[in-house]
């Protein structure tokens, strides 16, 4: 191959390198190669069938993943490509996550990303792990992935936390038995740190911004061995202040305090091995109007043997203090429950609805099989109650009085891969 004077002379002091196409060519594919070294795609599929005794006119909680009454459900597939860290001290990775279908619709999550983050090391002390993008929220006892929870549907406290956040997350294993968190998040990003569609929503005429950033933190502590049948106990406890928005005026909207979410979550094994228990308490409060909502879980799981499990929840709601304040409604998307409310749903300062509850309870029995490889299987029945005839749950078709009772019964399948 031939090449010109100059880039003869180029290369003579180095500029550049005198490689072939063909030569170039392989040197690209290594490229790729080594950057897709140790990447992994994996993913499920989760299908349901709902039925709701009260039927579809009124009378059922807009449970998160059984949205359509009486009816089999895709709910979601989810696809996620990642490249864990190794243990070098500059490690680096990523995590990319899709998720289509009714659930990632009713979350409103653009162009139907739920994850996509890089992952860094800073080798300070034992090594910061970093997330730079759009990950997880770090409050809850519950997750999004149906099949990482106990039950099908999720509990009331798990719609009062946001889903998804936008920013910087920081994570330092301190010791075996204690990590911590911490990050900022943007607030244009669905409002309060959550992510979803309402990244321009309207406000009297005007365009939401960003005014202050969302801040969170929180550690966890886990039982060692030396704690004899109660190792690997966790506790975990997680703050999320939010601030207010301005307008694109550079008004203030909500006194630019916002909301906060506190959350306090336990898991502990007894001396029974095949038993659990885990408990979990969510308080959120709109700042600047000092109005809030509370909720309660526990949980249980009997491991009977390596297939079959029966995973318990009781569950109790206090939202009436919300009541006075006519607050959560029609403007802030609520990903989950949209007669809950979440951070979310305080985007805009203009909760006006009255279909919501003011004290709530839920039971939920939920026997867990997996007969096929990789396929989880469950049957589930659960019962609402709420303690005010406030419409919770909508009307009877023949009198038009509220109802105070919800009932549903479900059947679901996971495919995991």
């Amino acid at each position: 191959m031939k090449f010109n004077k100059w880039t003869l002379g180029l290369a003579a002091v180095g500029v550049v390198s005198l490689i072939s196409p063909a030569r170039a060519d392989e040197t690209k594919i290594s490229q790729v190669n080594t950057a897709l070294s140790n990447t992994t795609i994996s993913g499920y599929v989760d299908l349901a069938a709902q039925f709701n005794p009260n039927g579809s006119s009124g009378g059922s909680p807009n449970y998160y993943y059984g949205s359509a009454p009486n009816a089999i459900n895709l709910n979601v597939v989810d696809i996620a490509i990642d490249k864990p860290m190794d243990e070098s001290p500059w490690a680096s990775g990523y995590h990319v996550e899709f998720m289509v279908g009714p659930v990632a619709n009713n979350m409103g999550l653009p162009n139907n990303i739920r994850q996509a983050y890089v992952t860094l090391r800073t080798p300070v002390g034992n090594g910061i792990d970093w997330k730079l993008g759009i990950f997880d929220t770090i409050v809850g006892y519950e997750s999004t992935t149906s099949a990482n929870n106990p039950n099908f549907s999720h509990s009331y406290g798990y719609n009062m936390e946001p889903s998804t956040q936008a920013g910087l997350l920081g994570n330092y294993k301190a010791t075996d038995w204690l990590s911590m968190q911490l990050g900022i998040c943007d607030n244009s990003y669905g409002g309060y740190g959550a992510y979803n569609a309402n990244t321009a929503t309207s406000y009297n005429n005007q365009t939401t911004g960003l005014y202050h950033p969302t801040l969170m933190w929180g550690p966890t502590l886990t039982a060692p061995d030396s704690f004899g049948w109660a190792k690997g106990a966790t506790l975990s406890v997680a703050t999320i202040i939010s601030g207010g928005n301005v307008d694109n005026n550079g008004g203030s909207r909500n006194g630019g305090q916002g909301a906060r979410t506190f959350y306090a979550g336990v898991t502990l094994p007894t001396p029974v091995a095949a038993l659990k228990f885990g408990a979990s308490f969510d308080y959120l409060t709109a700042a600047d109007i000092a109005q809030n909502a509370w909720d309660t879980a526990v949980y249980s799981t009997y491991q009977f043997n390596d297939k079959l499990s029966l995973n318990l929840r009781a569950e109790y709601y206090d939202g009436k203090n919300l009541d006075a304040a006519g607050i959560y409604g029609s403007y802030g998307y609520s990903p989950n429950y949209t007669t809950l409310p979440n951070e979310t749903s305080y985007q805009n300062g203009t909760w006006s609805s009255a279909n919501y509850a003011n004290q709530a309870q839920e039971i939920t029995v939920t026997l867990q099989y997996a007969l096929w490889a990789n396929v989880l299987t469950r049957l589930e029945a659960r019962w609402d109650h709420s303690n005010n005839d406030n419409g919770l749950y909508g009307f009877t078709s023949n009198t038009g009085n509220q109802q105070q009772n919800a009932f549903m019964l479900a059947a679901q399948a996971i495919y995991t891969f």
